[in-house]
């Protein structure tokens, strides 16, 4: 299987509506200044997708990236020509952890039994809360709080659940084209465990066949070794395919 090309544009314009955007015509570059340090959040994506890349295009996405910034050059797997890791390896980049990529229809997912409650983020204590919870959670710096409170406000529709009326985990949905996009997930460290990501896949799955998407898609760390993999496990028991792995590069400026 491979990922479609809706599929893909979903992804990259779910980060890209909080981000920085710089076209370099043969690829996307989306950064976010406040955060140089995290590359899961500046990102070259597109490069060999829309037609073979050279090492021109290479160089061009490269430089627009702004100095001091950690980042990721995704590799879709029917990127082309199959040269591109080696040019991107000449040029000191090193191959990262991979994302699987998931999907499924919007029928409805698997019963989820949980004493939590989701409550959709919409007042100002929520949007608080949702981008506290999510940076805590990733170990993210506190000047990530502004960037995820603004995905929180608006395109993104994003939850809590809540513990005894206290948030401890968090997720996003982003919708393009038909196509969610399931991104943002996150559950304090303290809290895992309690089925609060299964519970809010199914709430957001569900939101998504009510926006009048007909297909859903997300992606967590491809499995490798000893890494942690709860995130994959609840992904495919909320009834989501293995559809393919994109390579992370990476790479500073």
């Amino acid at each position: 299987m491979s990922i479609s090309e809706r599929e893909q544009r979903a992804a990259d314009e779910a980060y890209a509506a909080f981000s920085s955007v710089v076209r370099t015509g043969a690829a996307t570059v989306i950064w976010l200044p406040e955060l140089p340090m995290v590359p899961m959040l500046n990102r070259v994506v597109g490069l060999g997708s829309g037609h073979p890349a050279t090492e021109a295009d290479v160089d061009a996405a490269l430089a627009a990236i702004e100095p001091g910034v950690s980042y990721y050059v995704a590799v879709a797997p029917h990127a082309e020509p199959p040269r591109l890791p080696e040019w991107l390896r000449a040029r000191g980049l090193e191959p990262g952890w991979g994302w699987m990529a998931f999907r499924r229809g919007v029928d409805d997912p698997p019963e989820v039994e949980t004493t939590l409650e989701l409550v959709e983020v919409e007042a100002e204590p929520d949007v608080a809360a949702f981008a506290r919870v999510v940076r805590e959670s990733y170990g993210l710096p506190p000047a990530a709080d502004p960037v995820l409170a603004n995905a929180a406000r608006s395109p993104w529709r994003c939850w809590l659940a809540l513990e005894n009326g206290e948030p401890i985990a968090a997720a996003g949905l982003f919708v393009s084209g038909g196509v969610g996009y399931l991104g943002i997930g996150a559950t304090l460290a303290d809290h895992r465990g309690k089925g609060a990501q299964t519970a809010l896949l199914a709430a957001r799955i569900r939101q998504a066949g009510t926006l009048g998407c007909d297909l859903v898609t997300t992606e967590t760390g491809e499995r490798d070794g000893d890494r942690p993999s709860n995130s994959y496990r609840n992904i495919l028991r909320a009834g989501f395919e293995e559809v393919a792995v994109t390579a992370n590069w990476r790479g500073s400026s």
